[in-house]
């Protein structure tokens, strides 16, 4: 017959397994100290860094994307830092002059593309807008994204629509986009026709015609997308913010 533990033995090893839990949360909290005093050493050399390559930072493009990326592997954010050190250093002014720049083109082409603009479109008329006085302040489109990101704080009325791989529109109207709505841009974009019809949303998204109907309403409503009932066999859709000569007209 098998002899049962007795109670000695149960607390013994109780009290080894305390011992451990123990030991165990003693080494996590020296790991985490040391930890904390590592990243606190990482953001006082980062801030040197900063402060030594402060204009260069600003107008290298590829410069300012290695050190946002430096500032994020240890969690500081230089754009959404208003006081401090950060603010001293001034970096955030650049994205949020840019976010201006960004403002004014979105406000002189919405007449034409209902408020959508593809990133790229937007970043070759912010370029040519800048004037060569600025040529040494090149942007990029991590740059403009950056600096869209800022003009959240003034509600929905500008947002990033991703539309395709390393595809952006830049949305500068009231309003968020449904995911019909979203769905129906990438698929335009993919086909790189600039235009849709319900034959197409119902036959390559799998869409009911009332749906693909729907959606192409709404976006004709808001100004975002042109009837064309030119085509013999069925209606055109066409998206001014991806249509080559809408987009290279001054």
């Amino acid at each position: 017959m098998r002899r049962r533990a007795g109670v000695g033995a149960i607390q013994k090893q109780r009290l080894e397994q305390e011992k451990y839990r123990e030991k165990g949360s003693e080494i996590q909290e020296n790991q985490f100290q040391q930890m904390s005093k590592q990243l606190e050493v990482f953001r006082e050399n980062l801030e040197e860094f900063a402060t030594k390559h402060k204009s260069e930072i600003k107008k290298n493009a590829q410069f300012r994307r290695q050190f946002q990326e430096m500032c994020a592997a240890i969690g500081v954010d230089p754009l959404a830092s208003g006081k401090g050190f950060w603010s001293v250093l001034g970096i955030g002014d650049f994205y949020y002059e840019l976010g201006v720049q960004i403002v004014e083109v979105c406000l002189a082409t919405n007449y034409k593309n209902g408020g959508l603009i593809i990133l790229e479109e937007l970043r070759t008329r912010l370029i040519a807008a800048r004037g060569k006085a600025k040529k040494h302040q090149d942007i990029t489109n991590e740059d403009l994204l950056a600096a869209v990101k800022k003009l959240r704080i003034f509600g929905n009325g500008f947002t990033v629509v991703p539309i395709g791989k390393g595809k952006w529109l830049v949305q500068s109207v009231p309003g968020e986009l449904n995911l019909d709505q979203t769905l129906v841009l990438q698929k335009a974009s993919t086909l790189g026709t600039a235009w849709v019809s319900t034959s197409i949303l119902t036959g390559d998204l799998g869409w009911n015609e009332t749906r693909a109907q729907n959606a192409l309403n709404h976006m004709v409503k808001e100004g975002l997308a042109w009837i064309d009932t030119q085509d013999a066999k069925e209606t055109l859709y066409w998206f001014p913010s991806m249509f080559a000569e809408c987009v290279s007209a001054s």
